[in-house]
């Protein structure tokens, strides 16, 4: 039953995705800001078909953290839907992504055209100059940067390298840093169709002022993002 349920999720979310991908062109010859209020709306849906289908309810902690405006939010990443339910809480998100995505028709159309900021990952120092220029173009227009510090999907309880990205968009940008912790993978893993009934929570921790020294920043984060996120799973 399980394993049709998600079967059943899968078949609605590409639907739904379908659906709105078409139904949304129309503002890909519109201005930017058109698309926030239509794409934190997509993200309500997704999570209301998971609801309904699989039993898997969404909780967001900690929002009293989140700042009004330009911020930096270094994110725990567990599965895909951590790149859809967050946003629907942030005022005007802008997500650091592999910019192999942009390839994706539709998905890339969009993302491009909502200013998130693709980075390759194969680019070294101009790869790095792009993004901190991008990023800070975010900030001036007070948005929410997101990146996932670890750069990849990784299991509930697994701690990878924080990577030197996010200390480099946290000392150019000068903004506070939300670190976001979050359990989801053990509902949504990262690879497969199971979906597993529960409470996923996104949990927004105490923000790093900033100006902080590299190092004590880099400790900071990963102390609290992990902290969290292992609190999440009752570790």
């Amino acid at each position: 039953m399980l394993f049709v349920r998600s079967l059943i999720f899968a078949g609605l979310f590409y639907l739904w995705w379908a659906i709105f991908a078409i139904a949304m062109l129309p503002l890909l010859l519109c201005p930017r800001s058109w698309l926030v209020g239509p794409i934190r709306f997509q993200g309500r849906v997704v999570m209301i078909l998971l609801r309904l289908t699989c039993g898997v309810r969404v909780e967001f902690r900690g929002l009293e953290n989140l700042p009004t405006g330009a911020a930096l939010i270094g994110a725990k990443h567990q599965c895909m839907f951590d790149t859809i339910a967050p946003m629907t809480v942030f005022e005007d998100s802008a997500y650091v992504l592999r910019d192999s995505l942009l390839r994706i028709p539709f998905f890339g159309w969009y993302a491009l055209k909502s200013g998130m900021i693709p980075i390759d990952r194969d680019g070294h120092a101009s790869a790095l100059r792009r993004m901190l220029q991008a990023a800070k173009a975010c900030i001036r227009d007070g948005r929410q940067v997101v990146i996932f510090p670890e750069g990849t999907r990784l299991p509930p309880g697994v701690t990878g390298e924080y990577k030197p990205g996010v200390a480099a968009l946290y000392r150019a940008l000068g903004v506070a840093c939300v670190p976001m912790a979050t359990n989801s993978g053990v509902h949504w893993p990262a690879h497969g169709l199971t979906r597993r009934p529960g409470l996923i929570v996104y949990e927004f921790l105490e923000p790093i002022p900033p100006g902080l020294e590299r190092r004590e920043f880099m400790r900071l984060l990963e102390e609290r993002t992990e902290a969290g996120s292992k609190a999440l799973l009752g570790l």
